[in-house]
């Protein structure tokens, strides 16, 4: 028989026996019910044992919890804290691990306390979990893996596991570390496969549906298209018709174009005619207008030569005035001589005369206190008129300021009444179509009533906040709004009388004597659930309408709150209130007067319509009242004013004729000063004459000097005559020159006008050519602007493209064909009729579905096949993947660092490159199911292991354990409901001894597996246990229990550990660690007790 393969790597033992992993030391402090506790273990298979509730489970826990094991995964509690012994505050947990050599010891501690607080410490110092969780992982220790650490809470778990869970188990226990991995990719595959398949096969079942419908429709499609293409045509042709618009406008445009230069041709010639005709006129005009200069120059020489004569002539005039003014004073100065003396007497006659008058003149007192008098009296009535008018200002100010405030007052009161009059139209609107006319007969009729009458009730209510308007006007009925409410029944007697035809109620209020209300308060419960206010508190109203109000429906009693009294409505009932609102709803609750029973209502709030504008009717009669007295005041000011003014006129009046007095003596002064003046200078006057008379010159002299000048005018006068006569002659010479020039211009002018004459007929010509031009030129510019204008229009509907061009050519060629053309497509399409008007939209919709589920359908089919050969590549995958740091080339493993060459050292072997994972598994598989029929055959029962395979549902594969512990019976599958406790206890332990030679961790721990077995299962069992501890690569084994049967087989493999507890414990458990006989112990235990 050939030699069965290794199992697993081969790792060499130091010579402490010691595998690396391995646990060299274990030591607790109040830790569950141990004080203190140090325990080391040996290298092969520890057999723990002790009496119930001693403390083997706590060992379990200890190891499971001080390797980075979480507290669930023990099945005791969830809390690390609860770990903590009962008493005390904290405690922790150190385990000592063998490194990959003799001289490496790994210790982990992990300091625990009741507040599930925990402190990881590695060779004493401090570091984070995820470190402890490497060094854990280094040595493939899987605490949470039940094929390597199955603790006692946790043993029914084991035989509960469904073969897909032992076969997560075991990949993660045995084998290559790769599987799991790979085997939870060939899990996410097959699903990822499945979903695929189904998609494949939903979007295939869609596609033959669509593209059958589609098919349906097709027939329908071509008669939508055909119409869709005449339409199409229609559309294309209407692009056309622009664009022949265009092409007529252009043909216009290009007309007037040539009719513009046929009009600039004619205008051209016409005008070259004229100027061949006006060309000798204008050298004619030429020639004149030189002889013109000419004259023009000889007729100013002629002008100037004139004003020279015309200055001589004055000249000469004046000098002989002169001459004989000289003259005649000379004869004057003769005739003066003879009457000087008499004048001279006559002056000093008049001298003596002004003096006599001057002398006689009496003299004139100033009444300068008068004057004063008169002053001071103005002054006096100057004082009182600026009081009267300092009076009057202010009184005019005050006057114009309570006018302002009427004014105010006015105004405040009309918007008040228009107020008053919308709500009497929304109550009009509502229903109440006489309220206008019952509210006019109530004011008309107020001084016949004893007391006040209020209504309609609309308004007399005013509410500031419109959500509380909402409330009140929800609560109290419709036709209290309309009534009118008395306090007297004699006025309620005579308004039911005269109102009953304007359809209102009418309302008598009584007041009860000795009625006091309670004032409200709001208590703490109602703030915290959000009531705020009352229903009779939100409202203003005259008094009686408020009891009435309050009295008739019951508002006291009506609660107002907000949205978080909404959310607690419930909660508000249990106050005793049973109507209440909230923004958005009216709750209201009633008790049956005969069971008891209580009822809630729960309505939505609606929004005020009739007091949404509502006013205050007592302000409106102090508004009134304030009118009136301000109207009163003002009369008063008004008066008082006139008054003002009337003695402000008589005073200034007064003033007037005192200041006419006072001029009237000032003018008198200035005039008896005036006379005075003027006497004086008339004496002064006349002595200065009398002084010239006697001071004249003497007549001799006098002449002389005035012959003298004579002589000189004459001689002067002379000169100017000759210049004069010098002048003529050179006129008449001017004269003789300007008529020849201006008979050669006259001739000039005849000619001039015979030419002309011929040319006028040539200019309107011209004329009319260049108004038809210009006329051309605008009809042209027109024209190119409605040329500019179609363009834009054709654009604006269509560019031409070649395609479009292209079209064009085989479209008609005129307005009209084309017209008809489109009327006649038009025609075809309206004929071509169909039921359903969207099946091209249907139908093309559903091919967009059919092209996209297609595409869909083409990507998924790759896709699936993608995954079926990754699924197939992870199944046949080989190993050669790392392997902690090991790398598999050629079959053998290879390590990257020194660490890892001393593992390869110790003994890892090569590994097939053709094992893919299912063939790999298969061979595990296989493996296991050797050693365990083996185990069973020895124990003379039978069993397996197999590979339960779906194919390439690779999650529901698992491994299945049958077993018989019954010669005639048949192998069943291991569960609670074919075998007894202890039957699954030993099938259990076998399989985790199967797995022993495969397992590359460094120890397992088993507690209390052999509970329930017989004596015969048992004795059995330790055989394969001690056996299998004996193989040189056997991990340390942590075996817990109770008892052992007696004459078991033990071997060198086998360590004891008892676990003692109880107050008399420690001396003897010293002297057994000290190697002393059980005797020695016994003893000593008995002299402690004594």
């Amino acid at each position: 028989m050939a030699e069965r393969r290794s199992k697993r790597p081969k790792i060499t033992r130091g010579e402490d026996d010691y595998l690396p992993g391995n646990i060299i030391e274990i030591e607790l402090h109040n830790f569950m019910t141990f004080n203190d506790l140090k325990c080391k273990p040996g290298s092969r298979l520890n057999l723990v044992i002790g009496p119930n509730g001693s403390g083997k489970s706590s060992l379990v826990c200890a190891i499971a919890l001080g390797l980075a094991g979480d507290p669930q995964l023990l099945g005791r509690a969830s809390s690390i804290g609860a770990y903590v012994k009962r008493g005390e505050e904290s405690g922790y947990i150190k385990i000592s691990l063998r490194g990959d050599t003799e001289e490496e010891q790994i210790t982990i501690m992990r300091k625990i306390d009741t507040r599930n607080k925990s402190e990881w410490l590695f060779n004493g110092k401090v570091i984070p979990k995820k470190d402890v969780i490497d060094i854990v992982r280094r040595f493939n220790i899987q605490v949470n893996n039940l094929t390597q650490f199955l603790p006692q809470d946790r043993v029914s778990e084991f035989a509960k596991l469904t073969p897909v869970q032992l076969l997560e188990e075991t990949e993660k226990a045995v084998g290559d570390p790769q599987l799991p991995v790979q085997h939870s990719a060939l899990v996410l595959k097959s699903r990822e496969v499945k979903k695929l398949e189904k998609a494949v096969e939903q979007n295939g079942e869609m596609l033959n549906r669509l593209k059958a419908l589609n098919s349906e429709r097709e027939k329908a499609v071509e008669r939508v298209r055909q119409r869709q293409e005449l339409l199409a045509k229609v559309e294309s042709m209407k692009k056309k018709l622009p664009w022949l618009k265009y092409d007529m406008q252009k043909v216009r445009y290009m007309e007037a174009k040539e009719q513009e230069k046929d009009a600039k041709k004619k205008l051209d010639e016409a005008a070259k005619t004229l100027n061949d005709i006006r060309e000798p006129i204008e050298k004619q005009k030429q020639e004149k207008a030189t002889l013109d200069a000419k004259c023009k120059k000889i007729s100013g020489l002629l002008n100037e030569n004139s004003k020279k004569r015309m200055g001589l002539l004055e000249k000469e005039n004046r000098l002989g005035a002169q001459a004989r003014g000289k003259y005649n004073e000379m004869e004057e100065l003769r005739r003066q001589e003879e009457s000087r003396q008499q004048r001279i007497l006559k002056a000093k006659e008049d001298l003596a005369a002004a003096e006599l008058e001057l002398a006689s003149m009496p003299l004139y007192e100033h009444p300068k206190d008068e004057i004063e008098r008169l002053g001071s009296q103005i002054l006096e009535l100057e004082f009182s008129a600026s009081q009267k008018r300092l009076v009057k200002s202010e009184k005019e100010k005050l006057l114009s300021q309570k006018k302002g405030v009427l004014r105010q007052c006015v105004d405040r009161l009309k918007d008040m009444e228009n107020k008053n009059n919308k709500l009497l139209q929304a109550l009009q609107n509502s229903g109440a179509e006489k309220i206008f006319e019952a509210y006019h007969w109530l004011q008309e009729h107020r001084h016949e009533l004893k007391k006040d009458v209020y209504g309609p009730v609309l308004l007399e209510v005013n509410v500031s906040n419109q959500i509380h308007a909402g409330y009140l006007e929800g609560h109290v009925p419709y036709y209290i709004w309309k009534s009118f409410i008395t306090q007297d029944p004699d006025d309620r007697d005579f308004l039911v009388k005269n109102l009953r035809s304007f359809d209102v109620p009418v309302l008598n209020y009584v007041q009860i004597k000795d009625h006091q209300k309670v004032p409200f308060q709001i208590s703490e419960e109602m703030r915290t659930l959000g009531i705020s206010s009352r229903l009779d508190q939100v409202f203003d109203s005259p008094d009686a309408v408020k009891e009435v109000l309050t009295s008739q429906f019951a508002l006291e009693h009506s609660y107002i709150g907000s949205r978080e009294t909404d959310q607690r409505a419930d909660e508000v009932s249990k106050l005793g209130i049973l109507d209440f609102w909230t923004p958005e709803n009216h709750y209201r609750w009633s008790v049956s007067r005969y069971g008891g029973h209580v009822s809630a209502i729960v309505e939505p709030v609606a929004r005020s319509r009739l007091l949404v504008c509502s006013t205050d009717t007592g302000e409106i009669e102090r508004l009134r009242s304030r009118k009136k007295e301000l109207e009163e005041i003002i009369d008063d000011l008004e008066e008082s004013f006139k008054s003002l003014q009337i003695e402000l006129r008589l005073l200034e009046d007064e003033g007037a004729k005192l200041h006419k007095q006072r001029e009237d003596i000032i003018n008198t002064v200035q005039h008896e000063k005036r006379k005075r003046r003027e006497m004086e200078s008339r004496v002064s006057q006349r002595k200065r004459k009398l002084e010239s008379m006697e001071n004249e010159d003497d007549l001799d002299t006098v002449m002389k000097k005035l012959i003298d000048e004579a002589a000189i005018s004459n001689i002067q006068r002379c000169q100017c005559v000759i210049e004069i006569k010098n002048l003529l002659i050179e006129a008449v010479s001017y004269k003789r020159t300007f008529a020849e020039k201006h008979m050669t211009s006259i001739e000039f002018d005849a000619k001039i006008r015979e030419l002309e004459v011929g040319i006028k007929q040539h200019e309107r010509f011209a004329m009319q050519a260049s108004l038809h031009f210009e006329n051309c030129k605008k009809e042209v510019e027109d024209h190119r602007q409605q040329l500019a204008a179609a363009k834009r229009h054709a654009e604006s509907i269509a560019v031409i493209t070649p395609v479009l061009g292209k079209a064009f050519i085989e479209m008609p060629d005129t307005i009209e064909d084309l017209e008809a053309a489109i009327q006649d497509n038009i025609s075809q399409a309206n004929s071509i009729l169909f039921l359903n008007h969207n099946v091209l939209e249907e139908y093309e919709e559903c091919q967009r579905k059919i092209e996209a589920i297609s595409a869909k359908l083409e990507v998924d089919e790759k896709e699936l096949r993608m995954y079926s050969a990754e699924i197939d590549a992870l199944k046949e995958q080989n190993s050669g993947k790392m392997i902690g740091s090991a790398k598999l080339i050629n079959g053998l493993y290879f390590f990257e660092d020194e660490e890892s060459k001393n593992k390869e050292a110790q003994g890892f072997s090569s590994i097939s490159t053709q094992e893919n994972w299912l063939t790999t598994l298969r061979n595990l598989v296989a493996q296991i199911n050797g050693t365990f029929s083996r185990n069973f055959q020895e124990m003379a029962v039978a069993g397996e292991v197999s590979l339960d395979e779906h194919d390439i549902d690779f999650d529901k594969f698992g491994i299945l354990i049958k077993v018989k512990f019954r010669q005639a019976g048949e192998l069943q599958v291991l569960s609670a409901h074919h075998q007894s406790g202890g039957e699954r206890s030993v099938a259990t332990i076998l399989y985790l001894v199967s797995l022993q030679d495969l397992t590359n961790c460094p120890f397992r721990v088993v507690d209390e597996i052999n509970q329930g077995m017989d004596p015969i299962n048992e004795r059995k069992m330790f055989q394969q246990l001690v056996r299998a501890a004996s193989q040189p690569n056997t991990p340390q084994c942590f075996l817990l229990t109770p008892k052992l049967l007696p004459d078991l087989e033990y071997s060198e493999a086998c360590s004891i550990l008892n676990i003692m507890n109880g107050p008399w414990i420690e001396q003897p458990s010293k002297v057994w660690s000290n190697g002393d006989c059980w005797g020695t112990v016994v003893d000593l235990l008995g002299k402690s007790r004594c």
